[in-house]
């Protein structure tokens, strides 16, 4: 129910309360019937089915069953290393999953411990768990609010409600009725469960517990939020299934073809050894063509992309999010300290008679007025900054100790020299603070507040240092003043001031009356200097930016246009107006729309679901609990640092500087990242590819199997892990920000992926072929060696090929990545092993494989490196040429 444009009385009455409180017997009864005030746990999945959900994936599977016959076979080695990478990967997975479950016990951690209420006509203590509807609740200053109620009293009662609205200014509350309908941040007759009471006293009447208040909202919203797959996740998972299906049937297909000859061929041969060395073979060509290193690799890549983003204050939670980030189309971004400083600035200032666009940099050249401005401005003002440099008070106050300070003019200088006699505090009513000073050997009242409301009081301006009558000309420049800078949603405060008798030490509201008129300062909450040139680049990479505030429409409007982030033809939503809309007005008018005010948690889900419907991967960032839904749901959800441990327990990302510019060059790493990843799996599916064209080859063609099952497992150690790896560790392409992002939808070996899978792959292929021939005119042994020995050095080159799909090996710097270098050279010393006197046996290396064809192999695999180059260049030239 809309209590809040309820009166207070009706309020009592439709909850069948009073101002004396609940009977203990009426608040038993209510909480048999409600259930206590605290949110419910969800049934958790065990640990242990967590890790089994894990080993569902069909290319686990095909592995597992793999290792396993490997196992029989006696190849323990082999086979553990495959378990023991299965397992690393499902204990990862494992503990992600139980982090993200600790997003729900913070927010059950954060209901107050106790409340003090009035219950048979006294006041009491009571946990806030036994809170029940119709409990009148007392509230003072440093209380936690323990439920959702509607305001009774208020005696200059103020809430900080920053962890629903997302605005750290606290609220003034007031017991009044609100007519018309209102965003939660404006519905100043209510409380809300867990915000915290900053000043003044009041009282409430509690209208929802548990589930039923806003912050119960949020924790449903919570458990019921999708977790999202990023893209990469669900093109492996597909990918993995098809692969895996493929490469059974092909191990059936081969096991099937050889275990025919043995039956039919010669019977002298043990017909048992040849069966199970021809399901050795079978089974060690799904070992070589699965790289069951691709998922380890895809998190090490992961790793050193959170390394790297680290750096430029962003902390990846969960790895995913970094290949996520790397496709994002959508950023919506909240406003306060992300785009700006999250700091009130005095931007602007106004003085009758005066054109000076700013203070000069020399007080003393200061005039009179600017003078007196400046003084009013530092000495009717109660905030301070402290020894160790922090700025206590108001956000307001503290930017006009900080407009003189920062114009050379020390604060403390001016309340040293005026002190401070007697005040009068700031009132929501009046809207307005007074003090007394001596200012020019006379005793002064000094006046800060509203316009509206000092215009109203004023009966003198001061003009050119001197005190004149106030009429209508000078009154509209004030007025037009105000005007002005409102229109650029700056916030504008007054100044004035009063000669009092030398017998006045005491003033009250009578007194602000008669005032003379000194100026106006404006101020806002200025963007951050970098956003301008990330909110340029966000658009130059296809990227979308949308600001979702709790603020008001007019400020979100001027930042947004300031900044770049709002076009000509961009529209501004407040949350209302986004309720009234139906889905299908949304959809139709979500791509204008670049600026959502006065939101709610139910309005952010509902912005982030509508981008998600069209396809488009969103980033959300948020700092309060009112975000953490919105923040769970989106594709990659962006927590502040500063903010609540809700919004961070469920974001993917940690931003440890509050800022968009962060966030910018966090998709720049991430297209990297992606970039990297599919030279990886490219990398490893070429070289997979070109000895199962081998294989099927000497199949088709009853030719003896070009390669032992050792010799197999031996490349797959070589060349499916380290060099992949050292690919991870590239830098980024050319222009990797101008792209626009990815299709969602796009196949894993889409974008040039395929193309250079195919053409290495065959190219390696035709090498190892060739060199298996040329080795068979002296005996079967060499040709299994040169076909080896081609192979593993096609592989190893391959990967100084594979570190760019758009320029050659030198081009991309040939130097330029160190890891792969170390990569290639450690392949080198590894099959130089193979070749020593004591491993020649072990590897099939007959004696006989001398200089001469080692240098035929390694010619042939430089070659087929060489033409990789050449293909590639090509098949880009001819792409960008379409």
């Amino acid at each position: 129910m809309d209590y809040y444009r309820q009166s207070k009385e009706d309020v009592l009455k439709s909850i069948n309360a009073s101002e004396e409180g609940l009977t203990s017997e009426e608040a038993k009864k209510r909480l048999e019937k409600d259930g206590f005030n605290e949110i419910k746990d969800s049934e958790k999945v065990p640990t242990w089915r967590l890790f089994l959900e894990t080993f569902k994936d069909p290319m686990v599977i095909v592995l597992l069953v793999a290792s396993g016959v490997q196992l029989i076979l006696g190849e323990v080695v082999e086979s553990l290393i495959i378990f023991l990478v299965l397992i690393l990967n499902s204990v990862i997975s494992v503990v992600q999953t139980k982090k993200a479950e600790s997003s729900l016990d913070a927010l059950r951690d954060m209901s107050a411990p106790e409340a003090k209420i009035i219950r048979n006509g006294t006041t009491q203590t009571v946990t806030a768990r036994e809170l029940v509807q119709g409990d009148l609740v007392l509230l003072e200053a440093g209380d936690s609010v323990p439920a959702d109620g509607r305001i009774i009293e208020s005696g200059s009662l103020k809430v900080n409600e920053g962890m629903l609205t997302g605005e750290s200014e606290a609220v003034e509350k007031h017991s009044d009725t609100i007519s018309n309908e209102a965003a939660l941040g404006d519905r100043l007759n209510m409380v809300f469960s867990s915000s915290l009471v900053v000043y003044g006293r009041g009282s409430f009447v509690v209208t929802g517990t548990a589930e039923k208040t806003e912050i119960g909202k949020i924790a449903n919203m919570l458990s019921t939020a999708e977790s999202k797959q990023t893209p990469l996740q669900r093109k492996l998972d597909v990918f993995s299934k098809q692969l895996g299906i493929g490469i059974l049937l092909l191990c059936i297909l081969i096991f099937a073809v050889q275990a025919a000859r043995i039956w039919l061929g010669n019977s002298t041969v043990d017909t048992t050894t040849a069966i199970l060395e021809a399901l050795m073979f079978a089974v060690a060509v799904a070992v070589a063509a699965i790289p069951e290193a691709l998922s380890s690799i895809v998190t090490i890549v992961l790793s050193v992309g959170t390394n790297k983003m680290a750096k430029q204050n962003a902390i990846i939670r969960k790895l995913p999010a970094v290949e996520t980030l790397g496709s994002a189309s959508v950023i919506a971004t909240d406003k306060t300290g992300t785009l700006t400083q999250n700091k009130m600035t005095v931007t602007d200032y106004f003085i009758p008679g005066d054109d000076n666009e700013k203070l000069d940099t020399n007080p003393e050249k200061w005039s009179k007025q600017e003078q007196l401005l400046v003084n009013i401005a530092v000495l009717c003002n109660d905030s301070y900054i402290n020894e160790d440099g922090q700025e206590i008070g108001d956000p307001t106050e503290v930017a006009l100790i900080n407009f003189a300070n920062n114009n050379n003019k020390d604060y403390n200088e001016i309340r040293n020299s005026y002190s401070r006699i007697s005040e009068l505090p700031f009132d929501s009513d009046r809207k307005l603070m007074s003090t007394i000073h001596m200012l020019d050997d006379t005793k002064t009242m000094i006046t800060k507040g509203g316009p509206d409301v000092m215009f109203g009081r004023a009966s003198h301006v001061l003009q050119f240092g001197k005190e004149v009558p106030i009429s209508k000309e000078l009154l509209s420049q004030f007025e037009q003043a105000n005007e002005n800078f409102s229109n650029q949603a700056l916030r504008v405060l007054a100044y004035g001031y009063k000669r009092l008798p030398e017998e006045k030490t005491k003033i009250d509201e009578k007194d602000e009356n008669n005032l003379v008129l000194v100026g106006l300062t404006a101020m806002i909450d200025p963007p951050r200097e970098a956003v301008y040139g990330s909110i340029e680049e966000a658009k130059k990479a296809g990227i979308k930016t949308v600001m979702i505030t709790g603020d008001h429409k007019t400020t979100a409007q001027a930042i947004g246009r300031d900044i770049g982030l709002m076009g000509e033809h961009d529209i501004a939503l407040t949350g209302q107006e986004l309720d009234a809309m139906s889905d299908a007005e949304l959809d139709e008018k979500l791509e204008q729309i670049s600026v959502y005010a006065r939101v709610s948690p139910e309005n952010k889900i509902r912005i982030v679901r509508a981008w998600q419907k069209k396809d488009k991967v969103t980033a959300m960032t948020g700092d309060g609990v009112n975000d953490a839904p919105a923040l769970k749901q989106a594709d990659i959800g962006v927590a502040m640092g500063s903010g609540t441990d809700v919004a961070k327990d469920s974001a993917s990302m940690i931003l440890t500087d509050d800022n968009f510019v962060s966030i910018v060059n966090a998709v720049g790493v991430g297209r990297t990242v992606y970039d990297n990843i599919k030279k990886a799996i490219g990398y490893l599916f070429a070289g997979n590819l070109g000895a199962i064209i081998a294989i099927i080859y000497a199949v088709i063609f009853s030719l003896p199997n070009p390669f032992t099952a050792l010799q197999l497992l031996f490349i797959n150690l070589v060349n499916d892990s380290l060099p992949a790896i050292a690919l991870g560790m590239e830098k980024s392409e050319p222009n990797i920000m101008k792209k626009k992002p990815r299709d969602p939808d796009e196949g894993l070996f889409a974008g040039g992926t395929l193309k250079a899978v195919v053409s290495r792959g065959v190219l390696i292929g035709i090498a190892v072929i060739i060199s298996f021939y040329i080795g068979l005119e002296q005996s079967t042994e060499m040709g299994i060696a040169m076909a080896f020995t081609t192979l593993i050095l096609s592989r190893t080159l391959q990967t100084i090929v594979a570190r760019s799909n758009t320029q050659t090996a030198f081009g991309a710097g040939f130097f330029r990545n160190k890891y792969v270098i170390g990569a290639v050279l450690l392949g080198f010393v590894l099959y130089a092993i193979t070749i020593l006197p004591f491993a020649r046996d072990i590897f099939s290396i007959p004696a006989a494989f001398g200089f001469n064809e080692w240098l035929i192999a390694t010619g042939l695999a430089i070659g087929a490196v060489i033409l990789m180059d050449i293909v590639k260049i090509t098949l880009y030239r001819l792409s960008k040429n379409k």
